[in-house]
């Protein structure tokens, strides 16, 4: 982040909402167009005196809102403090174009717009993909997993509160709750380290209404070190500014390392209800562990119409999450079908997939 020594400045390439959307608390309902916060992937600049009010600020004004889902329309939130403070100004030169591009000559910053790949992608086989769903929702979500990116996965079950022979599904004998779903989250995990399923690196756990790019995930993958607790998506957070904790929230896919699962159940972590909130939960254990929560911001907790056009217009997105008021389908193949032929790998078929 750059700083000016000038007046109070709030520079960035802004953003800006096309509808209200809940990530964003529907905030300016009316005309959410109105208001411009700043991609944080172009930098954004903070002038010293701008520095200076805002540190005395929250020293005496702490943040007022219990959880932090977007940071960056947060922060521009709490700089214009209800039209007390500046509002972002547009810099042509902070950019998230490519750095090959004719537009590029002309920026201060780029952006690559490739997955980044840290070696060859994780192998099929090193992940195992655990979707929650329940009965209800049998006939109306899973068949969309189905339809799209259940193909890509080598080992996956679905569990449920119903044994359905036909899709399969496996009841872990947990009822099924309207929300929290952590009786089932930690099942899930016991599950993982069991004999039962095939002992891979890498566990993947999302919701029935989740679409994701599994090729893609093998690519971010290779950054990380499966030997290390590692727990990655896309993280929120709860009470940060008086001493709370980072979690990773479930709708846009929770990535755990074998060794995070297994630290995790070794604490001695538990739900305190069956339906209390999972990912908080999770949350709160890795903090007591002091385990980092990892952030991408190409997981996504909402639907591509809550985010920013131009935000999404930069990046390769690893998922999506919800089927409301859209057709998931074509959600999927607009945004996360990749025509990647797929190498065979350990013998098997790149058609092939393992029902457990």
């Amino acid at each position: 982040m750059l700083i000016l020594c000038h007046s109070e400045w709030f520079l960035g390439k802004p953003l800006h909402d096309e509808e209200s959307t809940i990530i964003h608390h529907y905030a300016f309902a009316e005309n959410p167009s109105v208001f411009k916060y700043p991609d944080f992937a172009a930098a954004w600049a903070l002038s010293i005196p701008l520095v200076v009010r805002l540190a005395n600020k929250v020293r005496d004004e702490p943040l007022k809102s219990d959880f932090t889902i977007d940071l960056k329309h947060e922060v521009a939130l709490y700089i214009w403090d209800n039209g007390k403070g500046p509002h972002l100004t547009a810099v042509p030169e902070l950019c998230t174009d490519p750095v090959v591009s004719p537009q590029a000559q002309r920026c201060a910053t780029t952006l690559s717009r490739e997955l980044q790949l840290c070696g060859e992608p994780v192998n099929r086989e090193d992940i195992f993909v655990a979707v929650k769903t329940c009965r209800k929702f049998h006939s109306e979500r899973v068949p969309v997993i189905k339809k799209t990116w259940e193909k890509d996965a080598l080992y996956l079950e679905y569990y449920s509160d119903h044994a359905d022979p036909s899709i399969p599904t496996i009841n872990l004998g947990v009822p099924n709750t309207e929300r929290g779903h952590c009786g089932k989250t930690f099942a899930i995990l016991q599950r993982f380290l069991s004999s039962t399923v095939p002992n891979t690196r890498w566990l993947l756990v999302v919701d029935d209404d989740t679409l994701i790019s599994l090729p893609r995930l093998r690519v971010l993958l290779s950054c990380y070190n499966p030997s290390e607790p590692v727990c990655l998506g896309e993280r929120y957070g709860y009470g940060l500014s008086q001493g709370g904790y980072s979690y990773i929230t479930g709708g846009g896919g929770m990535v755990f390392s074998r060794e995070a699962v297994v630290q995790l159940l070794d604490s001695g972590c538990k739900c305190y209800s069956n339906d209390a909130p999972d990912d908080m939960v999770l949350g709160m254990c890795l903090n007591a562990l002091g385990l980092p929560v990892t952030h991408s911001p190409l997981f996504h907790q909402a639907r591509p119409e809550d985010y920013a056009r131009d935000f999404l217009a930069h990046q390769v997105p690893i998922s999506f999450h919800k089927h409301w008021n859209i057709d998931p389908v074509a959600v999927f193949n607009k945004w996360l079908k990749d025509d990647l032929k797929e190498k065979p790998s350990g013998g098997l078929n790149k058609s092939t997939k393992t029902e457990l």
